[in-house]
């Protein structure tokens, strides 16, 4: 199984055009705008890898108050255009030669998205494309695939987001994974959470508990004709690979870990069971307790539940007894397209210029 090192080299599939690119001192570029963070990554190739040189990441909530208005907030906004010119100022920095900036589920329900998309770009230079749910599944099996347990047969990768769910089945092999089948539901940490109503400090274990398994019953029934669609693909050597900030913080409190470290996250396989154990845990929590963990603090005390949510449900359809657990996804998928992408074209354009000048 192939990993991150500690100092962000990604490793890239195998038999990947990278090896033989010629931009080596390139930069390439890649913004996820989501519900609820913006992230950045700059990298460059190097011979079947790419190493990271420049980040950044940033809560900004996007889609709070989406749920109950149908619009971004002008608090919203302002806050992911306060992280993009960050983002934008890094790229002048870097002198990236391609970028990507995309942005997801908030983006696509919004009724003034299209209003946000413009500010940005007017405000920012940052042309934000609002891809689909297909497209945002497809990038990120693309960025973490490498992660998977080997193993026969289907295995499953999702991502939970701030607004929406992605689950994916794959075959895997070859650079890139077939894709079998796929779901979106429009149930993130922040979608879930304003729909189900926030819990206060006091909030009784009796409510607490049912708000958990209102939760679930929500998401479950999202999940319901995907799951019976994939039944018959399941296989005794059941592989779960996940990307999202529920699974990196609900590893790292497995770990125990004083402080966030991706380099021990990333690549991780844990018992499900103790995924399954540490949710419980969590939301049976009242939100002060929650806050105390090392691991998620203020920014993810009032999320992580239903993160937790969802991740059961998840592992109720797909019951892998180990999952995998992945600090990367869209950026890392927008970068390997970009890429190989600049690769492609520079061998066209090569034999282009052959064929002009008569050679063979």
């Amino acid at each position: 199984m192939a990993a991150s090192t500690a100092n962000g080299t990604a490793q890239a599939p195998d038999g990947w055009l990278l090896q033989q690119h010629v931009h080596y001192r390139q930069a390439y570029a890649a913004i996820d705008l989501g519900t609820n963070n913006c992230r950045l990554l700059i990298a460059r190739p190097t011979n079947e890898n790419f190493i990271v040189i420049d980040a950044f990441s940033r809560v900004v909530r996007l889609g709070e108050g989406l749920a109950q208005t149908g619009r971004l907030s002008d608090a919203a906004m302002d806050r992911a255009v306060g992280a993009l010119k960050i983002c934008a100022d890094k790229l002048k920095r870097r002198n990236v030669h391609l970028a990507r900036s995309v942005a997801t589920e908030a983006c696509r329900r919004a009724s003034n998205g299209s209003l946000f998309i413009e500010r940005v770009q007017r405000e920012t230079g940052i042309k934000l494309d609002v891809i689909s749910a297909q497209e945002e599944a497809r990038l990120a099996v693309l960025g973490c695939h490498i992660l998977l347990e080997d193993g026969i047969g289907p295995a499953m990768i999702f991502d939970i987001g701030g607004g929406s769910t992605e689950l994916v089945l794959i075959e895997p092999g070859g650079p890139v994974p077939r894709i079998i089948d796929w779901q979106s539901v429009p149930w993130g940490v922040v979608s879930l959470t304003e729909t189900v109503g926030h819990e206060s400090d006091d909030t009784s274990d009796e409510a607490r508990a049912e708000r958990y398994a209102e939760m679930r019953r929500i998401v479950s029934g999202s999940f319901a004709e995907f799951a019976a669609r994939i039944e018959r693909h399941r296989a005794p050597d059941l592989r779960l690979l996940g990307t999202s900030g529920t699974v990196t913080t609900l590893a790292s409190v497995h770990l125990e870990l004083p402080q966030y470290d991706r380099s021990v996250i990333d690549g991780l396989i844990v018992p499900s069971e103790s995924m399954r154990d540490i949710a419980t845990r969590l939301s049976s929590m009242a939100p002060p307790e929650r806050r105390t963990l090392p691991c998620i603090g203020n920014e993810r005390a009032d999320l992580v539940v239903a993160g937790c949510a969802i991740l059961e449900a998840i592992l109720d359809i797909w019951p892998a007894p180990r999952l995998g657990v992945a600090d990367r996804g869209i950026r890392e998928g927008i970068l390997r397209s970009l890429m190989a992408a600049d690769v492609e074209g520079s061998h066209a354009r090569a034999e282009l210029k052959r064929t002009r000048n008569g050679e063979a």
